[in-house]
């Protein structure tokens, strides 16, 4: 069986972390080992790139060594992004490969997600490729507890890089690796020494692989790493331990029975409508009744990226298995949700999956 067409999108990055955790010498280090590379960087930032990076100005943008582009957020993210696409395509800048878009160290990532996700002219241009966050080994502990950005941030990462280990207490930095996994289970820890790490290890991070256009669900879901809510469609839960970072939960549950798909879209809607301020980050792919091939959803808030269906399922487990990270929300409510609302629903109603809030 062919592998699925997947349009020739470009990647994106999405950098974030608290102030002074990193971000930017890390983003020094990159564009100096990955060339081809647009920065887009936000202008209330108080960041700046190496001088000697600096090749020439044209207007908000900047050209920089290696054949990498800079340039800053005017207004909203999506005419920015349309601009430094558009520039590249008539020739005016140098043909980029990938996108990195740096935050302010107190952004919240859901609005440039929700952008990147729901802009209809964005996404058939770009794909979000993952979300990497900064982590500061000697204060990263003390600003999970003061500020609930810096904890928002590590919870919706795809990444974490944690910042400065060389300056660290070994008995400090451990006790924040292990709240750090605590709070986002799924995300990979990796470590950076002024701005030096294995730059690979960040790229490639969404459901698609950019080398061979072929779903990664495995990867791209992780719910191995997440504890179970529930395992049947009776919504029957296990006893989970307290997290250290009791706002935030990270879960996952898994349906035995395929869905109906005017079930779930009542469960999604009913979430979304209801908790999307809740819902930080979610991801799925389910066994929708009626059909051969899984469908792949996923989503931030109050925003539910297009339903995309596989060719195939990655392996013979066609259970349905969902990932969430919430905030201020029960896991056994998402479980009783999803499984009520399925069996609640008739077969033979199919309403599209909704793409945003209602």
């Amino acid at each position: 069986m062919s592998s699925p067409t997947i349009p020739e999108l470009l990647p994106v990055t999405l950098l974030t972390g608290f102030l002074g955790s990193g971000k930017t010498t890390l983003l020094n280090q990159l564009i100096r080992h990955l060339p081809r590379t647009a920065v887009v960087m936000n202008e209330f930032g108080d960041v700046s790139l190496d001088h000697d990076l600096l090749e020439k100005m044209e207007g908000p943008m900047a050209v920089l060594s290696g054949g990498c582009v800079c340039c800053t957020v005017s207004g909203s993210l999506s005419p920015t992004l349309k601009n430094l696409y558009m520039a590249r395509e008539r020739g005016d800048i140098p043909k980029f490969e990938r996108v990195v878009i740096e935050t302010t160290g107190i952004a919240d990532p859901a609005p440039i997600l929700d952008t990147l996700l729901n802009d209809p002219w964005v996404r058939a241009r770009f794909r979000m490729d993952g979300v990497v966050t900064t982590v500061d080994a000697v204060l990263g502990d003390a600003q999970l507890d003061s500020y609930f950005e810096a904890t928002k941030q590590a919870a919706v990462a795809d990444r974490i890089i944690v910042t400065k280990t060389d300056l660290a207490n070994p008995a400090e930095l451990a006790t924040l690796q292990s709240r750090l996994s605590e709070l986002n289970p799924a995300a990979e820890q990796l470590t950076a020494i002024k701005g030096e790490m294995d730059f690979s290890r960040i790229l490639d991070l969404g459901l698609f692989n950019a080398r061979d256009k072929t779903p990664d669900v495995q990867k791209w879901l992780n719910e191995q790493r997440y504890k179970p809510v529930s395992s049947t469609m009776l919504g029957k839960s296990t006893s989970t331990d307290d997290h250290h970072d009791q706002r935030i939960r990270s879960f996952s549950v898994i349906i035995d029975e395929p869905i109906p798909l005017a079930g779930l879209v009542l469960a999604l809607e009913m979430l979304v409508s209801f908790r999307s301020e809740h819902l930080l980050r979610f991801k799925a792919i389910v066994n929708i009744a009626g059909k051969d091939r899984p469908t792949v959803l996923h989503g931030v808030q109050h925003v539910l990226y297009p339903e995309a269906e596989l060719e195939k399922w990655p392996t013979e487990d066609h259970r349905s298995r969902f990932v969430f990270i919430v905030r201020d929300l029960e896991p056994e409510f998402v479980s009783r949700v999803l499984s009520d609302f399925a069996h609640a629903a008739s077969v033979s109603a199919t309403p599209p999956i909704p793409h945003s809030a209602v």
